[in-house]
């Protein structure tokens, strides 16, 4: 099911601790998402609320992305099997860990206003979040409970990967969830609104947990925000082989969007696939529109289906391509956007092929699970849009042709996403996708960065392993 927000989330999640009352437990919320889910469950068991502050420690040159979790008190969780795959040692999670250790204090400051944690001595002490993925924070907030002496350590969420359970089970006495899914991308996609969480809504909701109850009920209900601007279009293409036809496309415009990225797949399944809508509500959530696309006509992807072959056409993808940024660039909703492409597979090969025809219009380009090995090496070279290759660790073969593409491109980098495959089904791995693909479009779409000259390949060819 989808959570409408956090606070029907919370109130789900309520339900089924109801059986927890009679323990008076502590509630604690891991900040900062997780506080406003955990305000109604302490409601419902007429609990203490706390929060746990808890900061993921990033890696090596992608600090948005965790190999380990650090919370107040000094408890550390951190994955073996990923620092083993970064190459890092001890001495750099040390270093990681001291420097978020800072916003920690600062934090814990802000919220507490120096009052000190509930006394948790024997205690039942529930650690809610608003969503577990993999469960780094998770297991940190744990150990940070266990350490102020809590009796028993309960992890509640409205959704937690199902594939995280295993090794949560060794970290919590229970685990309670709404939904356990087995296809688990990221947390936000089982929300309609997932709003980020400030420091100030934090210390409100702390507020409201002790306030009297007849203060509570006067508490103002903020009114729901209406959906972006949504529009079903119908893209003309004229190609030498095939003639004319259309294809169906499903944009997306928030109010005062800064810009535009289109979503193109290789086998035609754009608008269907799961993972490319999550991405794409991602992307929306920082103010861009988005265009998701299929390349393919309904009958053409029905041959494809059984043939394989026009997925791998890379004349006609890039021309179905090159047609839609023509398109966009006269509709009077878009025109005047700067525009970004994300491709998937064989769309992602297109995608280098019409940035490389179309320069001045395409200003950033992401790739997930990309088959640049399909673009001749001229084309790859003449590619003038800074370029994003994402690829999951397990999917060896296509890590190595991205690895030999990216020396090619003129600004570019490579991201491999440890214990990932090649759709990202992975729990967490997706989330990590939409992270990098935010970042790389905030960079090169938001802030305009020039698409002149580049710098020399050795200063900006790069490769991070998330």
């Amino acid at each position: 099911m989808m959570f409408h927000d956090r606070t029907q989330a919370g109130r789900l999640l309520a339900a089924k601790l109801a059986t927890f009352k009679a323990e008076r437990p502590i509630v604690l919320g891991l900040a900062r998402g997780g506080v406003p889910v955990a305000l109604e469950v302490a409601r419902l068991l007429d609990a203490e609320l706390d929060v746990v502050v808890v900061r993921k420690l990033g890696a090596p040159g992608a600090p948005e992305l965790a190999l380990g979790a650090i919370a107040e008190g000094g408890a550390v969780y951190v994955s073996r099997e990923v620092l083993r795959d970064l190459g890092v040692g001890d001495a750099w999670v040390a270093a990681v860990a001291a420097r978020e250790g800072a916003e920690i204090a600062r934090r814990v400051l802000a919220y507490r206003g120096g009052r000190p944690v509930r006394d948790l001595a024997g205690r039942t002490a529930i650690v809610v979040d608003d969503g577990v993925a993999t469960g780094a924070t998770a297991r940190a907030a744990a150990r940070a409970a266990r350490q102020l002496g809590a009796a028993r350590v309960v992890l509640a969420a409205p959704v937690i990967a199902a594939a995280s359970l295993p090794e949560l089970r060794s970290e919590f006495d229970s685990i309670v969830a709404v939904e356990q899914p087995d296809v688990f991308f990221a947390v936000g996609q089982w929300y309609d609104r997932f709003e980020q969480v400030s420091d100030e809504d934090v210390i409100e909701c702390l507020h409201r947990a002790s306030a009297p109850d007849g203060a509570r009920e006067l508490e103002r209900i903020e009114p729901v925000p209406p959906d972006p601007l949504e529009e079903r279009l119908t893209i003309p293409f004229d190609d030498a082989r095939f003639g004319p036809g259309d294809l169906d496309a499903d944009l997306v415009l928030p109010d005062d969007a800064t810009g535009l990225v289109l979503f193109v797949h290789g086998n035609g399944l754009t608008q269907q696939s799961p993972q490319n809508r999550f991405v794409a509500g991602a992307i929306q959530g920082m103010g861009l529109g988005t265009l998701l696309l299929d390349l393919l006509t309904p009958d053409e992807a029905a041959k494809d289906a059984i043939s394989a072959r026009l997925r791998f056409d890379l004349r006609l993808l890039t021309a179905r391509i090159l047609a839609a940024v023509r398109f966009v660039s006269a509709h009077p909703r878009t025109r005047a956007l700067r525009l970004g492409l994300f491709g998937v597979s064989t769309g992602a090969a297109a995608a280098l092929s019409a940035a490389a025809a179309m320069p001045d219009r395409v200003a950033a380009l992401v790739a997930r699970g990309g088959r640049p090995d399909l673009v001749d090496l001229e084309t790859l070279r003449t590619v003038r849009a800074p370029v994003l290759l994402v690829v999951g660790a397990r999917d060896e073969a296509v890590v190595c042709f991205n690895r030999a593409a990216v020396s090619q491109l003129r600004t570019a980098q490579l991201a491999v996403v440890p214990g990932a495959s090649h759709h990202f089904e992975e729990p967490g791995a997706l989330g990590t996708v939409a992270a990098l693909a935010i970042a790389w479009f905030e960079r090169y779409l938001v802030e305009g960065v020039a698409m002149g000259a580049p710098p020399a390949p050795e200063q900006d060819v790069r490769e991070v392993a998330p």
